[in-house]
């Protein structure tokens, strides 16, 4: 599994869009146990990408990257602003200086990610956040990617695991956000954040291309 800048904006185009798409959806999964605004804030963020899709520097894709994370993080409000920020601020610094992009980069860019929306939402797999089901589907990428699994088949793989790691959120109780402070009254219901990650993942799968 190879590619290269072409590859990166396919991949943040589909995000952008399915996030702009689904902010109602998003919205009303938020707003069940937290205060509604993860579509809304999500929505605006990527609006201005879409705006702006053709003056970002695409001079390597992490610097792609990082360009999109500054954009995103100066619109995006609440606590979605600085986690997504900092997820593709982490990726982007991984990828600076690597225009042809190898598997173990992408495993190893989303690594960084993920340590970032820790460090920065003091959030661990378990506190019922995006982490629960962003952590499993990169846990499957790596595992299709030493198998030697074909690309498609490997993010469909990543999408069927974030949805099954989403869905076991509802047994757990929010530790972090605005979900926190409704206590057990958030066991029952799926993370916003968790399900918002399988919902893309799920657009992505569907969009990649066969070969």
């Amino acid at each position: 599994m190879s590619g290269s800048i072409t590859d990166v904006e396919f991949v943040m185009r589909n995000l952008a869009e399915n996030i702009v798409a689904n902010e109602k959806y998003f919205g009303e999964l938020d707003a069940v146990v937290g205060d509604g605004d993860f579509g809304y804030s999500l929505a605006r963020g990527f609006e201005i990408v879409l705006d702006q899709w053709d003056d970002f520097d695409r001079s390597d894709p992490g610097v792609f990257l990082t360009k999109i994370a500054a954009a995103t993080s100066a619109r995006i409000g609440g606590t979605s602003g600085p986690i997504w920020g900092t997820a593709m601020l982490r990726a982007g610094v991984q990828l600076k200086e690597h225009p042809d992009i190898e598997g173990a980069d992408v495993v190893r860019a989303l690594r960084a990610s993920i340590e970032g929306i820790k460090t920065r939402g003091q959030a661990d797999v378990g506190d019922k956040t995006l982490l629960d089901s962003l952590v499993p589907a990169v846990d499957t990428l790596e595992a299709g990617l030493a198998a030697g699994k074909p690309p498609k088949e490997i993010v469909a793989a990543m999408a069927a695991t974030a949805e099954e790691a989403a869905e076991n959120t509802k047994t757990m109780q929010a530790m972090r956000g605005r979900a926190a402070y409704t206590g057990e009254r958030s066991i029952g219901s799926v993370d916003a954040g968790a399900k918002g990650v399988a919902v893309l993942l799920a657009a992505l799968a569907e969009a990649w291309p066969e070969t």
